[in-house]
């Protein structure tokens, strides 16, 4: 368990790379949402996570996070991403669905496995709402 948390927090900034959220509180920053991504298994793809706590849910900082960590990888020289999200994790596939393009859906045992770009548009965060 150790050993994943720190590969998790490991990032060299080229190929693996992470992104957080903070609120400031009156006592500390609150960490509220986060995105990364690493190596796949496949050549030239870049495996992302994200997570966005849920009281911080629906008002657009998914997109928001989902936008950074694309655009930092595009400018590291990546252009293919892929997510392995439960089917049933309709608002992940919808997220992505809606703010990527993606190139290849492949779905078995409850896993929808996704690969995807960058929208070639730039307008990912002007379709927020």
């Amino acid at each position: 368990r150790s050993e994943e948390a720190q590969a998790f927090a490991r990032v060299d900034h080229r190929a693996r790379m992470a992104i957080i959220a903070e609120v400031a509180t009156e006592r500390e920053a609150e960490l509220i949402g986060g995105a990364r991504y690493g190596p796949s298994d496949e050549a030239g793809i870049a495996d992302i996570g994200l997570l966005v706590e849920d009281g911080w849910q629906g008002i657009g900082l998914g997109p928001i996070l989902l936008d950074e960590l694309l655009r930092a990888g595009e400018q590291r020289g990546i252009r293919e991403f892929s997510a392995d999200e439960l089917t049933d994790n309709r608002r992940a596939l919808h997220l992505l669905a809606r703010y990527t393009s993606i190139t290849q859906r492949t779905t078995s045992g409850g896993v929808t496995r996704l690969v995807f770009r960058h929208r070639a548009d730039n307008s990912l965060l002007a379709s927020v709402s």
